[in-house]
């Protein structure tokens, strides 16, 4: 299955949890294993981390971006290194277990889908197995 997502900055954390829930709740007969979430592009990524408060959101696109600046004197002719860099720490894929059709994350985990160099139309896939 593959989920699109809009974004509307340069550097965004979406809350897909709901998103991922539902692809997982369209897979008939998919009760128990696990859910593996691919992004493919170079200058995004997904994590898992705190959806609750979202003060952590603004914390961690803060300090990526203290820490890779968007400019900095990088060699890539298409100017946005910095995203490609931010994709490669955070990484291009989770795995969740799944069961009895729910997805298994602590109390105040939400899974973000991190965009670097936005805003984009994103696809996200999304791949249920036992």
């Amino acid at each position: 299955m593959i989920i699109t997502v809009k974004t509307h900055a340069q550097t965004e954390l979406i809350d897909i949890t709901t998103l991922i829930e539902k692809a997982v709740r369209s897979q008939k007969g998919f009760e128990n294993g696990f859910c593996f979430i691919f992004i493919p592009h170079t200058t995004a990524a997904i994590t898992i981390n705190e959806s609750a408060d979202p003060s952590v959101k603004t914390d961690i696109l803060s300090i990526l971006n203290k820490v890779i600046p968007w400019n900095d004197n990088y060699r890539h002719s298409e100017g946005n290194s910095a995203a490609h860099i931010k994709s490669v720490l955070v990484g291009a894929s989770e795995q969740v277990a799944v069961e009895q059709g729910r997805l298994v994350l602590g109390t105040w985990q939400g899974l973000f889908f991190c965009e670097f160099d936005g805003p984009r139309t994103r696809k996200v896939h999304v791949k249920c197995f036992s």
